[in-house]
């Protein structure tokens, strides 16, 4: 399956951290077309909250507390910036992360909850020299 990478966002990196499944890149689209520009956060709270959470873009608000890990050029859309709380992202700091789509109620708060599908991340080692 192709993967979109995100483009590095991390100061002194030149690799992508984050990355896209086709399934998720295409529900992405739907999303941006009904509510316009959008972001992803993940903030490693109780409940759904450990999952990529997708809202307007602006709507979650970040701040010194949260990790920019990457930004998405979608298609004929524009971008869409992957973010993470700093708490979080030190746990995941080692790992690439992939935005995947499955079957499935995720939280209300996230715009994917009423198509029945949920985002979820999927996590392999960084190979970083």
């Amino acid at each position: 399956m192709a993967l979109l990478p995100a483009k590095p966002a991390r100061p002194g990196e030149d690799f992508s951290r984050v990355a896209l499944t086709e399934p998720a890149a295409a529900l992405l689209d739907s999303l941006w077309e009904r509510h316009g520009p959008l972001m992803f956060h993940q903030s490693g709270g109780c409940c759904d909250g450990s999952a990529p959470m997708c809202y307007p873009a602006g709507e979650f608000l970040t701040g010194d507390a949260d990790v920019l890990l990457g930004v998405f050029d979608l298609p004929c859309r524009g971008e869409l910036g992957f973010w993470m709380s700093k708490e979080q992202f030190a746990y995941w700091s080692h790992t690439h992360l992939t935005v995947d789509l499955v079957a499935g109620r995720g939280s209300g708060f996230s715009l994917e909850a009423p198509e029945g599908k949920r985002f979820v991340i999927r996590s392999e080692i960084l190979d970083i020299p």
